[in-house]
């Protein structure tokens, strides 16, 4: 009852949870958060998947010697026997793929030579004590991960070139500038988050970026239908200012907002949490990541950010402006007039011993003398003119 209850003072506004009117404070938020994005992005950078920075992956079974092996443990086996092969290679941490006997181990390291490659898999497998075919080997050219990013690159381009046409025709410029920097932001969050938590960029992280481009546009056109809604033919009153108008239209889909992004973080942290991290299905937790943390970032943004810059951007319209300026001088003078009546009839310095009771005839006799009774002296029906009727 008291969550339905709730959800009915938000649609109507009388809730009135004032976001809009905070937006300095929503900006300094994401400013701060987009410098320590920028920051780790610049200091730390991304760990490039074997897809995008080339190099030789080899892949080891979890079992040797009839004992599981830890990840440490099939982390060192890779190294020694590629720095046996190639003292200068570079080889990363192992990652896990899978449970139980179907688990495996991933090791990327530096592009090897195939005479190199084929001496780290022969020492590999004599120091596991496992088939040979039982250890196997990728190849990769950083040429396609370059191939892929471009074609990314160029994707995300004619996307926001269309949605920028879309929104300007669906609504006016200042709502898809306001549209785009929402979406911009959550795309830098997202990439400062896996910047800072270490993940492999791989094609399924350009997938998730993809994907969370239209996720994060949605939530945004739905608060702007209903800001357009609230907004037209607001000049012609003078009930509120348009970041008031502003502030009811996020109130009122408020819970719509967070309903929908509940719902579609739900399968998305399953596939983060349990599937990649319960399971151990490594090639689910780029996917799984990027959406998980693009989709949040979406409909917060959304709401504390899209709204407020879109106010911004129209405080600054002449007309809208204009418009403000007169609700709130209506305001001012509806306060000067609202005055205490106490204010208007007494002195500011009078007490209730100072106030004479009134006497008749609407004067303050002089101190000491008695007050004045009026007779009734209505003709009572008797006689004729002015003269008084008898007193009985």
């Amino acid at each position: 009852m008291a969550s339905s209850g709730l959800a009915a003072r938000l649609y109507t506004g009388e809730a009135n949870i004032n976001i809009v009117g905070r937006r300095k404070m929503w900006f300094a938020a994401a400013i701060a958060i987009v410098i320590i994005s920028f920051g780790s992005i610049l200091i730390r950078g991304f760990e490039l998947g074997i897809e995008f920075a080339g190099g030789t992956e080899f892949i080891v079974p979890a079992t040797a010697n009839s004992q599981t092996l830890t990840q440490e443990e099939a982390g060192d086996a890779v190294a020694k026997a590629v720095h046996a092969a190639a003292p200068d290679a570079e080889v990363l941490a192992a990652q896990q793929v899978g449970t139980g006997g179907e688990s495996f181990f991933r090791v990327r390291a530096s592009a090897l030579t195939t005479a190199e490659t084929e001496e780290a898999k022969t020492a590999l497998v004599a120091d596991l004590g496992v088939n040979a075919d039982q250890v196997s080997d990728n190849q990769v050219s950083a040429a396609w991960g370059g191939a892929v990013t471009e074609k990314a690159v160029l994707g995300l381009v004619v996307f926001l070139v269309l949605v920028s046409a879309y929104l300007i025709i669906r609504f006016e410029w200042r709502m898809a500038v306001a549209a785009l920097a929402s979406l911009l932001l959550d795309l830098i969050l997202t990439a400062g988050v896996y910047s800072l938590v270490g993940f492999e960029v791989t094609p399924s992280t350009v997938i998730g970026f993809l994907t969370i481009l239209g996720y994060s546009l949605y939530d945004v056109v739905v608060v702007f239908d209903k800001v357009q809604e609230n907004t037209r033919g607001l000049t012609a009153g003078t009930s509120r200012t348009y970041a008031e108008a502003t502030n009811l239209a996020v109130n009122q889909t408020l819970m719509r907002s967070l309903n929908t992004g509940l719902v579609a973080l739900l399968p998305v942290g399953g596939l983060l949490f349990i599937g990649a991290g319960l399971f151990g299905a490594g090639t689910l937790k780029d996917l799984g990541l990027v959406l998980f943390v693009g989709m949040g970032f979406g409909v917060i943004s959304s709401i504390v950010f899209a709204a407020p810059v879109l106010s911004a951007l129209k405080d600054r319209e002449p007309k809208i402006k204009a418009h403000n300026a007169r609700v709130l001088a209506r305001r001012a003078s509806r306060s000067d007039d609202v005055a205490p009546r106490a204010d208007r009839t007494r002195p500011a310095n009078a007490t209730e011993s100072d106030e004479v009771p009134a006497f008749a005839g609407g004067t303050t006799p002089r101190p000491g003398a008695r007050p004045v009774v009026k007779r009734n002296t209505t003709n009572r029906g008797g006689g004729a003119g002015n003269r008084p009727g008898k007193r009985r």
